[in-house]
This record gives structure tokens, C-alpha cells and sequence, in this order.
């Protein structure tokens, strides 16, 4: 296995960042295997979705309905306003996703990709851990 640790700088404010572009440079030339991409922190998430049209967007809109700012609403309640709510994201997001690699290239869908989403504006720097795994 072959891993590499990147540094995303998410600000402070929720959103999202795409990272196809860095997974896809990890696996070029690699040939077939699969791309295991991990989020380390208890706060932020990634996501497989249409980028371009709205739909990150729309994702950081739902979680905030789905997880509302409320600190009322928490027993975790340290940080900036909502924060208990940054700790539940895992919970409906995963934390890390498996991509399949064919001939050094991400076999994702025409529309698909992939997101570090980050609702935690206490943290403005994220780690991404991208590990590929060679086929046999």
C-alpha cells in the first residue's frame, strides 16, 4: 500500500473541497488497484456527488437543516455556535470512501466527485490520507 497525507486548507466557514483532482495525480500510472481516501478528524466528512451544479452547495444547505447551529439542541457544546452539530456529521457522512482505480485512472461516474466536507469553522486546516492499494 502506498499512502500519502495531504494538507486542505477549508477555512472558516462551512463547505466543501474537491479532491478528485489530487486523487486523481496520486493514482495516474498506477494501474489497477483501489483508492482509499480517509478523513482523520471527528468533525469533517467526505461525499461522493455531482460538483458544478449546485449540488455541494446544496449538501452544506441539508446538513444545515438535518443539523441545525442550534447549541440547544447539544450536549457537546465547546467550541464556536453548532458545534456539537460538527461532531455528528460522521454519523451520516462516512469519513472515508474506496474509489476502484482501472489503469491508473478513478472509475468514477461522468458526474461524480469527490468531497472533503468540512462544517467545523474552528478548524481551517484538514489532513486527507489517500492510500492506494495495487490489484493482483
Amino acid at each position: 500500500m502506498d499512502t500519502v497525507v495531504l494538507t486542505v486548507e477549508t477555512g472558516h466557514r462551512a463547505g466543501t473541497t474537491d479532491l478528485t483532482p489530487e486523487a486523481a495525480r496520486f493514482v495516474a500510472g498506477r494501474g489497477d488497484g483501489l483508492l482509499n481516501v480517509f478523513v482523520p478528524h471527528a468533525t469533517a466528512a467526505l461525499a461522493i456527488i455531482e460538483t458544478g451544479a449546485g449540488s455541494d452547495l446544496d449538501l452544506i444547505d441539508r446538513i444545515d437543516v438535518l443539523l441545525p447551529r442550534d447549541d440547544s439542541l447539544y450536549r457537546h457544546r465547546h467550541g464556536s455556535p453548532g458545534h456539537g452539530a460538527d461532531h455528528l456529521l460522521p454519523a451520516f457522512l462516512p469519513p472515508s470512501v474506496g474509489i476502484p482505480v482501472i489503469d491508473g485512472r478513478l472509475a468514477l461516474g461522468t458526474w461524480q466527485s469527490i468531497l472533503l466536507v468540512d462544517t467545523n469553522t474552528d478548524n481551517p486546516r484538514r489532513q486527507v490520507r489517500l492510500s492506494f492499494l495495487p490489484g493482483h
